[in-house]
């Protein structure tokens, strides 16, 4: 069974941080590109970052460059999204997706 489990979300206050972790079950985490997406209602969703099979090329859309580091770890079948000086722009729920496999998400939200 193909298992996308995101976590880390929550409530923060605006500059703060989170980490989020994404882990992968049933398939080759190892193989596929990563990609973390925001969905907000009453929006389109949006791709905030993606990092390629080996770890060694990332893309960011713009709005989180500078503030977001995505990463994984292969060994572990886990993907990662750290997040800092967070925006209420950047509340949402945040999706893991690998190998065209979702995960359900974990909300963040940022407000004070």
């Amino acid at each position: 069974e193909v298992r996308l489990v995101e976590s880390g979300g929550g409530l923060v206050q605006p500059g703060g941080s989170l980490t989020l972790s994404c882990v992968v079950s049933g398939f080759p985490f190892m193989y596929y590109t990563m990609t973390w997406h925001r969905q907000t209602p009453g929006q389109e969703r949006e791709l905030v970052a993606s990092i390629n099979s080996l770890g060694d090329d990332t893309y960011y859309t713009d709005s989180m460059k500078g503030r977001a580091t995505i990463s994984r770890d292969n060994a572990r079948n886990t993907g990662y999204l750290q997040m800092s000086s967070l925006k209420p722009d950047d509340t949402g729920r945040y999706l893991c997706e690998v190998g065209h496999y979702w995960g359900q998400g974990t909300q963040v939200t940022v407000s004070s």
